[in-house]
């Protein structure tokens, strides 16, 4: 197998789809790796690394496409690489496709297969090529929520643990799963007050169960929701519904209920966000207020800590790389219940039915 590993090119994404470790299992088993130049730069991992590793440097873009037949990326594929994909690629990387009626279609016009790491699923259902992006996200969003509740940054001017004398921040996590968790025990650590949400009793009792006394559990409703809305500091969304559009749980007459200067940290962005006012923004702008209400929806949150991030994501997606590259992508599907779920679109099909759903566009299965 040819793999090919690009330069991410969206706003501020410094990850990369594989580490000089994983071109050596590659290559090991006799799989040619090219890796554009400079492409693990930004996660501190340097052309010499690949090249001793076994991995053949290209320069452009263009020429890693053209070369490979498998490209192994970390975000979705943007515009200016539409053309660049072909019906003879196998494109592995994360697509988050009911997020954008524009990639899914350019997409299916390219007849290459496209397997997502959102929706690779365990039998016991957990998501194990999301879990460590999620987990960075989740306590990211802590880390960015404390920041922007900053007065020169328009929030609400609070320290997020107080101090003696002083309460500290109400924090409200949307979602019981990694990324709430991690969440709420950044939080919890930093002494904030925080009440965590979900709608699995199930879940509910387990996160009770581990979390510190400043962690308070409650069933997600709207009502309760509101109840807590006017006095809230900082809002973390969280919810995932595989594979497809986020639920809205925040909708935009709720931020009147809101004081000015609350932070929402809407995590959920690359499956559309679970805020209606939610809109994708970049570490280069990453806050924009409305109603006086500071958001925050960053789509590649885990682009700004590259190091961590690339190597917690390669740890968990070589394995599939490794499979896909020795047996091609219909044999290990086939051998692979977890990884025939990542199918997403293929020959330009929909094979995975909450995208269809998304866009009102014609399934199959795969």
């Amino acid at each position: 197998m040819k793999i090919g590993v690009p330069i991410e090119i969206k706003n501020n994404e410094n990850r990369v789809g594989m580490t000089p470790s994983g071109v050596f299992e590659l290559t090991k088993r006799n799989h040619t790796v090219f890796v554009q130049k400079n492409a693990g730069f930004g996660s501190g991992f340097f052309d010499e690394d690949y090249i001793k590793a076994g991995a053949t440097i290209l320069d452009t873009i263009e020429d890693i496409y053209g070369a490979a037949d498998m490209i192994v990326k970390v975000k979705e594929p943007i515009e200016k690489e539409y053309p660049l994909i072909k019906s003879h690629h196998t494109v592995f990387t994360y697509f988050h496709f009911a997020s954008s009626e524009a990639l899914t279609r350019a997409m299916i016009d390219s007849k290459a297969v496209c397997i997502a790491y959102e929706t690779v699923e365990d039998p016991d259902g957990s998501l194990p090529l999301l879990i460590p992006m999620s987990e960075v996200a989740g306590r990211m969003s802590i880390q960015q929520g404390a920041k922007y509740l900053e007065k020169p940054i328009k929030g609400r001017g609070i320290l997020l643990g107080g101090i003696p004398g002083v309460p500290p921040a109400h924090v409200l996590v949307l979602g019981g799963g990694i990324v709430g968790i991690q969440a709420a025990k950044m939080a919890a650590g930093l002494g904030a007050n925080v009440t965590i949400m979900d709608i699995n009793m199930k879940q509910l009792r387990y996160i009770a169960d581990i979390m510190p006394e400043n962690v308070h559990t409650e069933f997600s409703s709207e009502y309760n929701i509101r109840r807590h809305l006017p006095h809230t500091d900082l809002i973390i969304g969280g919810v995932l519904i595989k594979g497809a559009k986020a639920p809205k749980l925040i909708t935009r007459d709720m931020l009147k209920e809101m004081r000015p200067g609350t932070v929402i940290v809407d995590v959920a962005v690359d499956q559309g966000g679970c805020f209606e006012t939610t809109r994708p923004t970049t570490h280069e702008e990453p806050t924009y207020i409305i109603d006086d209400v500071v958001h925050y929806s960053v789509a590649n949150m885990p682009g700004a800590v590259p190091y961590t991030s690339t190597v917690g994501l390669t740890n968990v997606t070589l394995p599939y790389v490794i499979k896909l590259a020795n047996e091609g992508w219909e044999k290990a599907c086939e051998n692979s219940i977890p990884l025939a779920k990542g199918l997403n679109v293929v020959n330009g099909k929909i094979v995975y039915k909450e995208i269809a759903e998304a866009f009102d566009l014609e399934f199959e299965m795969a």
